[in-house]
């Protein structure tokens, strides 16, 4: 697949479903996580405009900063802290309609206002997860969370 994107106009699932399958045709043959993550940071940035998009990656007991779309972030972020790391402690996804009332929010930037995180598996532990921030309130729903996480699958078969 050429490296660039077709974003079709319409509604959030109609965008998720004409993006989904041109990241997976962009990252099906590529080995490389980091050039991975890196194309799926970007497309989803592109296609909805988010405020940050990003991977933390688990690295000896804590998530460290992987590829990003964004300002810059918190570099490292211990398990069970934040969005982040309550997602990886509790392997599940999480929808914040406002960060300010999520227990232990970590701050990176004070323009986030809502924010989704996915964690990614490896043989059944977790080994990543997708950061999404957005600079509205309450704008992540279970239609973000049912195509980021099938997204979250076709990361991983990349990870073997």
């Amino acid at each position: 697949m050429a490296e660039s994107l077709t974003i079709a106009a319409g509604t959030k699932e109609e965008r998720y479903q004409s993006l989904l399958p041109q990241i997976e045709a962009l990252i099906a043959g590529e080995t490389d996580r980091t050039a991975n993550l890196a194309n799926v940071a970007a497309a989803l940035r592109q296609a909805f405009g988010f405020f940050w998009v990003g991977f933390y990656l688990v690295n000896d007991h804590q998530l460290v900063l992987g590829p990003f779309q964004g300002p810059i972030a918190c570099t490292r972020i211990p398990f069970g802290k934040g969005v982040c790391g309550t997602s990886w402690k509790e392997a599940r996804t999480i929808v914040v309609p406002d960060v300010e009332q999520f227990p232990g929010h970590i701050a990176c930037s004070s323009d986030a206002r809502s924010e989704i995180v996915v964690p990614g598996f490896h043989e059944g532990a977790v080994v990543l997860v997708l950061d999404v921030d957005s600079d509205r309130l309450n704008d992540f729903d279970e239609v973000d969370a049912r195509y980021l996480e099938k997204l979250m699958r076709s990361v991983e078969a990349t990870l073997g």
